[in-house]
């Protein structure tokens, strides 16, 4: 099925609307697929299902849960997600739908899971402009996550024949529009009311930027804090103390369990990785919330996404 972690029969469909009838499909049940955008070929899945994002982590054999970027159809649904202030509507009027990224506060009720930010208060928020991508939003009805559609370190996919050399087999369907226009990732920034914070260069330029803006100067990123995709180098660390890998927590603990180790949350009960990533930042939150004097987080396997999430876990029990 469309939603399980495969080994996967990965077909390429010409674009069309019976392409998009069958992504939507594959998408709606918790899948992952390839399409293009005008930058490069994302993989898309729903944001709103963790699970699901999950997915995109396995297919890329990513190492670390770096944030997502989520794209929508248009400014209403970047709204329903996220806080557009001032400066960011301006750069919105200008380039979207477009090559540019935003990165955002998210809304109080956002509906983005936790793993598509990696537990970050804010959200990087793209309106696409291309046609398949877009039809694959209308048709979904939901915003969705899809960074490159590549696997994790290798160059980035602008034909289908790129993606079904890096990820065939690890994904169901992958949707043909030929080659992307660009070729080159979005660009990322995030604004102040002062000044704008270009995180990561793309086809949109720091003068095109500032001039958007009404002048405002552009600030190349110093690389201290994370706040959009390629920048993370550490995750949600919280107040309490963690420990991780632990066979015998003690009595006044918050226990993560994993599998057959249980404790007060259990990231898997029946050991699927997938599964324990798509809840892991939130069972950090309600670890942290829950007054207890320190977080135990049982032993995860290592293999698969067991890497990421164990990279994820020595980095939030890292203390200076």
């Amino acid at each position: 099925m469309p939603g399980s972690n495969g080994p996967f029969t990965t077909e390429i469909c010409r674009y069309g609307t019976a392409a998009i009838a069958r992504a939507a499909a594959v998408i709606a049940d918790g899948g992952t697929i390839a399409i293009p955008t005008e930058t490069v070929y994302g993989l898309a899945a729903d944001s709103t299902d963790g699970a699901a994002v999950a997915r995109i982590y396995a297919a890329k054999g990513r190492p670390a849960f770096n944030p997502l970027i989520v794209h929508v159809l248009d400014v209403a649904a970047a709204a329903r997600l996220a806080r557009i202030d001032a400066v960011s509507k301006r750069l919105i009027d200008a380039f979207w739908p477009g090559p540019l990224t935003l990165v955002l506060p998210l809304a109080p009720d956002s509906p983005v899971a936790s793993i598509v930010t990696a537990g970050l208060p804010t959200v990087a928020i793209r309106c696409p402009a291309h046609r398949a991508m877009r039809d694959l939003l209308a048709a979904c009805g939901r915003p969705l996550a899809a960074p490159s559609a590549n696997p994790s370190g290798g160059i980035s996919a602008t034909r289908a024949a790129h993606v079904m050399a890096g990820l065939g087999g690890r994904i169901p369907l992958i949707v043909d529009d030929g080659a992307t226009a660009m070729g080159l990732e979005s660009t990322i920034a995030a604004a102040a009311p002062d000044h704008i914070r270009l995180l990561r260069p793309g086809p949109i330029t720091a003068e095109q930027l500032s001039e958007a803006a009404g002048g405002l100067p552009v600030i190349a990123a110093d690389g201290g804090s994370i706040e959009a995709p390629g920048q993370l180098s550490s995750h949600y660390a919280p107040g309490t103390p963690l420990a991780i890998d632990v066979a015998a927590p003690a009595a006044d603990a918050f226990v993560i369990g994993f599998g057959a180790a249980g404790g007060d949350i259990n990231l898997s009960p029946s050991g699927d990785l997938v599964e324990a990533a798509a809840g892991l930042f939130d069972a950090l939150h309600r670890a942290d919330a829950s007054g207890r004097p320190q977080i135990a987080v049982r032993p995860v396997p290592q293999q698969g996404l067991g890497a990421a999430i164990n990279d994820r876990l020595r980095r939030a029990a890292h203390r200076d």
